[in-house]
């Protein structure tokens, strides 16, 4: 090979190229380190976003050329060594794909940490909360004898206290429903669609049907998520409607809410509001064995779809959300 002239780059080899170069060496010598080579190889392949499928057809190709060049008599002893490379090549997919499986672990297991926090927060606001108010009303109710003079006042005072009531029992509904605990996902769904329609004045139309219970994170996951997302499409979207359709199909499980809002572009959303609310949404979902796919536009609306396994987390119910009351 001429060296380039002057003015002139060296191209650089093709992944290609490295991959076939360094199985040949591997399989002329055999050493550890041109085996150690491959770990390399394996690197720069997932650095650069190369899928195992590209990776088993490079690999593939330079196999194919080597075994036209070589003798038919060393042609069992290449595809061993050949065998032998790919799987050090990779190591470090394998290595990565167990990091990802501990972080989801490791996701998974904060999330329902966070929903036993929650259930707990929510208990506390409706009961604790709840005994304090009682506490408050016999007090003015002793006051009201001893000064029959200051009637109305107590009774103004009384009026913002049911008010406190109410929406004490509302934020604690929404924290974490116990009709969730007790009902299931459908319910849960249909009261806190109901609860957003009469708050926002946004007509929501639910179709949802299962015919038996999902796990506990699995129904805590769905209701999270259409709960994000009804939130969204009050606070974002000004639609005039939204729906929220849940049912099985098969062993899965899909839901679908949909809005006829202003939409917006997915790429350039304002990861400050809305962008981090469907990053966790996704992380939330995911962690559960589900996949979210989010379809928008500007003008055209936006579309959240859920597709989850029936069976998904029902081998860790009873080690979660052991918080009672």
């Amino acid at each position: 090979m001429t060296a380039p002239t002057h003015g002139q780059q060296k191209v650089a080899p093709s992944r290609e190229e490295q991959y076939g170069a360094r199985l040949r060496l591997y399989l002329t010598d055999g050493s550890e380190a041109a085996r150690g080579k491959a770990y390399e190889l394996g690197r720069l392949f997932l650095a650069d976003g190369i899928s195992l499928i590209e990776l088993s057809a490079i690999h593939h190709a330079a196999l194919c050329e080597i075994l036209k060049a070589g003798a038919r008599d060393t042609a069992t002893d290449d595809l061993a060594r050949a065998a032998e490379f790919l799987s050090e090549c990779l190591s470090p997919y394998e290595m990565a794909h167990r990091g990802f499986q501990e972080a989801v672990d490791a996701l998974r297991r904060m999330n329902e940490l966070l929903e036993q926090e929650i259930k707990r927060i929510a208990y506390a606001v409706h009961d604790d909360a709840g005994q304090l108010l009682v506490a408050v009303h016999l007090a003015l109710a002793d006051v009201a004898r001893a000064a029959p003079g200051a009637t109305q006042s107590i009774e103004r005072i009384t009026a913002l206290l049911k008010q406190v009531e109410v929406q004490l029992r509302q934020f604690s509904h929404e924290l974490r429903p116990t009709v969730l605990d007790d009902l299931g996902l459908v319910p849960a769904i249909q009261m806190l669609a109901g609860a957003v329609a009469k708050r926002a004045n946004l007509p929501i139309q639910v179709s949802a049907e299962l015919a038996e219970r999902l796990s506990a994170s699995a129904e805590v996951a769905i209701y999270r998520v259409v709960q994000e997302s009804l939130t969204n499409a009050v606070k974002h979207s000004r639609a005039r409607s939204v729906s929220v359709e849940l049912f099985c199909e098969d062993s899965m499980v899909h839901c679908l809410i949909q809005d006829d809002g202003v939409g917006f572009s997915p790429e350039t959303v304002n990861q400050k509001h809305r962008g981090l609310g469907l990053v966790a949404m996704k992380e939330r979902f995911n962690a559960v064995g589900g996949t979210i796919r989010i379809e928008a536009a500007p003008k055209r609306g936006t579309t959240i779809r859920l597709v989850l396994a029936k069976s998904a987390g029902k081998e860790k119910d009873a080690h979660s959300f052991s918080v009672g009351r």
